[in-house]
Order: C-alpha cells, then structure tokens, then sequence
C-alpha cells in the first residue's frame, strides 16, 4: 500500500490548486461539444483542447468502438481536463442531451443554415460536428434544432473540422462572457470537489475508484488534509465507501 501520508507523493506537478480551481469556475455545464463520426486522432485532440479553452468539461464523440481506442491511445494529455465520452451513434449521444433541454447546433450547409453568429449560445447548447468530407449525417441533421454555417469568402468549401470547432467556440465564448456566464462558478459543489481531487490527485484517485474508496479531504494545497490518518482507516477498513 502506498504511504499517503508522504507530501507531495500524489500531487500532479507543476499545477498550483489555485489554477486548478480557477479553471473549474470557468466551466460551462450547459455548452458540449458532440462529434459526428470525426475519425482522424488529430482533429478530435485539437476540438478537445478548444473545448477545455472555451470551458466545456465533457464532450462526446459518435464514433466506432476499435477508431475511439486508436484515438484514446494518442491523445491521452488531452483527456486530463476534458472528459471525452463516446457514444455508438450519434442518435445515443444527442436523445439524452435534447431531452434535457439542449438545443442542437448542426455544423451543416443546407438550404436553411444561418450564419453561426446568428444563434443563441447562452442557452444550453449542443455544436454537433460532422466529418470533413462526409459532414454531419442525416441523423445528426434530423435531430438538429438548427444549421450553422461559418461564412466563406475564398475557393475553400469548407474549414478543417478542428478549426470550425474554434470558430465557433470563440462566438459562444464571447457570447456567454458578456452574458457574465463565466464570472461565477456554474458547476454543482459535488461536482467541483470531485473534479478537482481527480485532477490534484489522479494517481489516489485512481487508487480510490480501484478500491471503491470515496475520496478523502484536500486542504488548501491540493494535499490530504490527513494522509496518516486516512491511511490509518484505509488499512483498518473504516475508510468511506464509495460506489464508482
């Protein structure tokens, strides 16, 4: 068993909790990012760190089991601060979102898209994005509330995927700054706790879900606030529980 009680043994380096906190009050609950079978690594794990720019703390990718694992495999530094989930289709990743009120903002040229500057980013939201040559699918464009388009001024049809997603983001970034979405903390207590322990604390954290352990206190520098006697209760068996 590892000695917790050792400081600094667990403490993800070069990170200060101030700015782990900070960054957690920036979080937007309410904007995700959902991908339509976008398979190429290089694209998601660009999208992954402009959605953490634009505080999204979980997105979700529709896309085949074997491409997300190929995916995971080499854009795990992405993942630290962005919680991608993966969906089989792109009907799983959206039904539970709309039936919790999220409007859906297809990425799609159609006879009907609006300029992407047109739309409402304060209201829970939804960017749906589709592959670069196939674009969103049909099903994605069913279940869409509304399709945007970035304005083209050149030969180019189309933007890279990734860099649609920043444009885009940075609309709904300007949009939620002036509405002052982002001066005060928008996530549950519980969440924010969590979140936070998870990434001060990613190997105990690991540790605890592996063991079914809730997790223990930090004090204001992201450390246990009593590594002896947690450990102490770990190794009698009176530590909490958890359920992960």
């Amino acid at each position: 068993m590892p000695d917790f009680s050792k400081k600094h043994w667990f403490l993800r380096e070069n990170l200060q909790p101030q700015r782990l906190r900070q960054v957690l009050e920036y979080r937007q609950p309410d904007l995700t990012i959902v991908t339509d079978n976008v398979h190429k690594g290089r694209n998601l794990s660009a999208i992954v760190r402009t959605a953490d720019a634009a505080g999204i703390g979980t997105m979700y990718c529709s896309m085949p089991d074997k491409d997300y694992k190929a995916f995971r495999g080499t854009a795990m530094g992405s993942h630290s601060w962005v919680s991608v989930r993966r969906q089989a289709d792109v009907s799983a990743a959206l039904t539970p979102l709309k039936a919790q009120g999220y409007q859906v903002l297809a990425a799609h040229l159609a006879s009907d898209s609006v300029d992407f500057r047109e739309a409402d980013y304060t209201r829970p939201t939804v960017i749906l994005l589709g592959a670069e040559k196939q674009g969103v699918s049909a099903r994605g464009c069913e279940l869409a509330d509304m399709h945007i388009t970035i304005p083209m001024r050149g030969m180019v049809q189309s933007f890279n995927v990734s860099v649609a997603a920043g444009i885009i983001l940075a609309e709904a970034e300007r949009q939620r700054h002036l509405a002052g979405m982002y001066s005060q903390c928008r996530i549950d207590e519980q969440s924010f706790r969590q979140t936070l322990f998870e990434w001060a604390q990613p190997k105990l954290s690991e540790y605890c879900r592996e063991h079914g352990l809730a997790y223990p206190p930090l004090d204001d520098e992201g450390e246990l606030a009593d590594g002896l006697a947690w450990q102490q209760a770990v190794r009698a068996g009176t530590a909490p529980q958890y359920t992960w």
